[in-house]
């Protein structure tokens, strides 16, 4: 799935996307570090993989979307 960086927090590793709806979803550390990035800016397209639906949306996975 792909998404929109919209806010990272370089300390903590943590920050949210927001999905082609507009949807904000929020990404842990651990799902940070399985992307193997090291740096985030907002507006970048990103490749990102979930888990869970709904309320329970969880994201497992930012990496950057390449052509």
């Amino acid at each position: 799935m792909q998404a929109t960086s919209y806010t990272y927090d370089p300390d903590t590793r943590r920050g949210s996307v927001l999905l082609d709806d507009g949807t904000p979803v929020e990404f842990d550390a651990a799902a940070f570090d399985a992307g193997g990035l090291r740096l985030l800016r907002p507006g970048q397209r990103v490749r990102i993989e979930t888990e869970g639906e709904g309320e329970s949306l969880r994201i497992t996975l930012v990496t950057l979307q390449t052509l």
